[in-house]
């Protein structure tokens, strides 16, 4: 029986990477598949430019946090000690 069982482990796995070969659904180099099941053809080279960066001055101002005595600021919001 596991000699069986092993078989057929082995023949799962043959089977398995044999169909990673034809990743590209049959096309061939080049094409794939597109959204209705036709072939197409890969286009060239996509050129991405960057983006201007754009620099702007910003200020940040802490909210001042007042407690009354014998409480300290904590996990925002006033606590006592």
């Amino acid at each position: 029986m596991k000699y069986l069982f092993a078989a057929v482990m082995l023949a799962s796995a043959v089977v398995g990477f044999s169909e990673a070969a034809s990743a590209a659904g049959g096309c061939g180099p080049g094409w794939y598949r597109g959204p209705y099941g036709g072939c197409r053809p890969m286009r060239g080279a996509v050129v991405v430019r960057p983006a201007a960066v754009v620099v702007a001055p910003v200020v940040v101002a802490p909210r001042a946090r007042a407690c009354p005595y014998g409480f300290r600021w904590y996990a925002g919001r006033c606590r006592p000690i």
